[in-house]
């Protein structure tokens, strides 16, 4: 091969892996899917903006986990309110845009294809009446903060006991009972919906780090933690810029994305990880994530 060749090669490689995150250059490409993760784990926080959070210092812990770990710096909400954000993370379309919604979606799910793929879960919801429950509010429970107590394939079905109360995740993170995909929903107080950043800080720190601190996470696993809208004035994309962090070993270090990403990416990274292929609703054509990983 002639220098000019091998020159014209390594400039053409070195254009196409800033456009395409690598493909065929080395690196994990966009096209590839994100690495295998045993247990995968994703926290909701509330109503808050991406430049509210980020550098905030009411929020050392977060901001930590930020700096540390894999940020997306253009992460979008998809909608106002909240419960349209809650379904796309969890079905990959809006289905109502009201946070009053009683009715039971029959679309294909998270639920649905973690079934099919033989996985489990649980969602784990601070505040929560009791195990099963599928009732309405009961403050600082909000149902619309738990989309999956709308879903058909859980309502009436014994897969309504996998929505726990947050009490039972620190009993299942030391018994080793852990499920392989885990829906965490701190109450209204804690999220920041109706509490400060700052509490809602305290608590990731208090809840969430004895579980990045564990044995079974250093074991590949695989945490999200993203706020589901931004405040009601941001309408950008339609539900606001939003912070959106990837924690785990195999996150690349200190790494800052600058991909547009909304919520149906978050819900095709969390079923992808655990090896399922088929994904629902707009997860089915969202950019993957893999460029976070090593």
């Amino acid at each position: 091969m002639s220098l000019f060749a091998r020159f014209s090669g390594f400039l053409v490689c070195a254009g196409l892996s800033s456009l395409l995150a690598g493909i065929g250059c080395g690196g994990r490409g966009l096209i590839n899917p994100p690495p295998a993760s045993p247990h995968v784990f994703l926290v909701v926080e509330e109503n808050h903006s991406y430049s509210q959070v980020i550098g905030n210092p009411a929020m050392p812990y977060l901001n930590s986990l930020a700096s540390k770990y894999g940020l997306a710096t253009q992460y979008y909400a998809n909608v106002h309110p909240s419960i349209g954000n809650y379904f796309m993370l969890t079905d990959g379309q809006i289905e109502t845009v009201s946070d009053a919604f009683s009715g039971t979606v029959s679309h294909d799910n998270l639920v649905r294809e973690l079934a099919k793929a033989n996985k489990s879960w649980r969602s784990y919801a601070e505040s929560l009446p009791g195990v099963g429950y599928l009732g309405g509010d009961a403050f600082p429970y909000f149902k619309h903060h738990n989309p999956f107590a709308y879903f058909s394939d859980v309502v009436g079905t014994g897969q309504a006991n996998n929505i726990v109360p947050f009490s039972q995740f620190a009993a299942d993170l030391g018994s080793g009972g852990l499920p392989d995909f885990s829906f965490i929903v701190p109450n209204a107080v804690n999220d920041a919906h109706d509490g400060s950043l700052a509490s809602a800080d305290q608590w990731l720190n208090t809840n969430i780090d004895p579980l990045i601190k564990s044995s079974s996470f250093h074991n590949n696993g695989l945490l999200v933690i993203v706020f589901d809208e931004s405040v009601l004035s941001d309408l950008s994309h339609g539900g606001g810029h939003v912070m959106m962090v990837v924690v785990g070993p195999q996150v690349k270090s200190g790494f800052q994305s600058a991909t547009f990403f909304q919520h149906q990416s978050t819900l095709r990274l969390v079923l992808s990880t655990l090896g399922v292929k088929s994904f629902p609703g707009s997860a089915a054509s969202a950019p993957n994530m893999s460029e976070f990983f090593k």
